[in-house]
């Protein structure tokens, strides 16, 4: 991610979403997965082009094909989505730098309508830093946890009832530089996760090279340094995202600035990380620039999956069942450019790659024995897509 100045708009301009929703339960999101019911997928995008807001599109489960259902207009850089374990609220950051006369960002509300997929919107609040590029909800759906790219810091908002958001609750500041001029002047707060017991959190900052540990409280959103406050990575990397194991106590880290992906066990009782290893996404002899962006485990939790941008492509490896060290598998092109970020939906079947710089999703079929990606043939254009969110 680059220096993010958006012209300041107005949010609700054009805002034209529809009536009340239902809501959706976790029931009722179960059922459609064991169904094998067909799944939403929101695509968030920067509107800084031709792009108009959050686009909705259904994913047939034989095919992968993605059909327009809807798109939610007027919703200004939302690059970044998350939805609530109560399958019922979405959230988006607004990554701009300028917002209600104030140096921060913001974070929109939408309820989830149940019959159309459709969005209504709630309500908004400022992130309390510049650039918010990355969101996720509590695993209790209390709070929405924000990371703020140019402001350097970390923001939590509570949710209310109706899951429209508080004013914040808590800012925990980053400090510090890295070696990298142009990239590294100052803290770059990059994502922000949650560990399966709600009680760590962990922070990737590209500004300072670090992955920082947080004691998180449930009831009051609170963020408190950890006995082990943070993990220092290779001067110069710039760690971007972290995502655990669905099962594992495991932790993968994807370095933007250098294109490598480290592994770590993690020691859940206390929020500790070690790191094991760290390997390069990229393949042998290449030379060109790159960056990295996304990083995912399998719902299988046997493979991780990153994203090249610049040489364009997803790498694939394995997980040790000893060890949880990486193997290289393969790396596939995007067939597109910049691919700033993937998903995987919920039964590993099928991935699909946002390709932020020439305005499609490509999905790709996973071979659940040996992690390899092969193109379905189904390319969707949506303008400038760099977040994609399943529902």
């Amino acid at each position: 991610m680059g220096k993010c100045e958006f012209p300041r708009r107005d949010f609700l301009r054009g805002l034209g979403l529809g009536t009340l929703s239902l809501s959706l339960s976790p029931d009722s999101y179960a059922r459609k997965l064991r169904t094998g019911a067909d799944l939403t997928l929101y695509v968030g995008t920067f509107t800084t082009g031709k792009s108009e807001g959050i686009y909705i599109y259904r994913m047939v489960k034989s095919t992968g094909e993605l059909k327009h259902l809807d798109t939610t207009k007027g919703v200004i850089n939302p690059s970044f989505l998350a939805i609530d374990p109560g399958k019922r609220f979405l959230y988006a950051v607004n990554e701009v730098d300028d917002f209600a006369g104030k140096h921060s960002g913001a974070v929109s509300a939408f309820s989830i309508n149940q019959s159309t997929s459709g969005l209504s919107f709630l309500n908004q609040q400022p992130s309390e830093g510049g650039g918010p590029c990355h969101l996720l909800v509590d695993n209790a759906g209390k709070f929405v946890l924000v990371a703020n790219y140019l402001g350097g810091n970390l923001a939590v908002l509570p949710v209310r009832r109706d899951g429209s958001l508080g004013p914040v609750a808590a800012v925990v500041q980053h400090q510090g530089s890295g070696p990298n001029s142009e990239r590294q002047q100052g803290p770059h707060a990059h994502c922000i996760t949650l560990d399966h017991s709600n009680r760590y959190a962990v922070a990737a900052d590209l500004g300072i090279d670090k992955v920082l540990i947080y004691r998180f409280d449930e009831k009051s959103g609170k963020l408190t340094a950890n006995h082990q406050g943070w993990i220092q990575t290779k001067p110069g990397a710039g760690p971007r995202h972290f995502t655990f194991h669905p099962r594992r106590n495991l932790g993968y880290l994807i370095n933007e600035l250098d294109s490598t992906v480290s592994a770590f066990n993690y020691y859940p009782k206390t929020g500790e990380l070690q790191e094991m290893q760290t390997i390069s996404t990229l393949p042998a002899g290449f030379s060109g620039p790159n960056s990295c962006a996304e990083i995912s485990v399998s719902p299988s939790g046997k493979f991780v999956y990153a994203s090249n941008r610049g040489h364009d492509s997803i790498v694939t490896f394995a997980i040790s069942e000893g060890t949880g060290l990486l193997n290289h598998i393969e790396t596939v092109s995007t067939q597109g450019k910049t691919p700033r970020s993937f998903t995987i939906d919920p039964s590993g079947t099928f991935l699909l790659v946002a390709n932020q710089n020439s305005d499609t999703v490509v999905t790709f079929r996973i071979d659940p024995e040996t992690g390899r990606i092969r193109p379905t043939g189904q390319t969707t254009n949506i303008p400038t897509p760099v977040c994609l969110y399943f529902f």
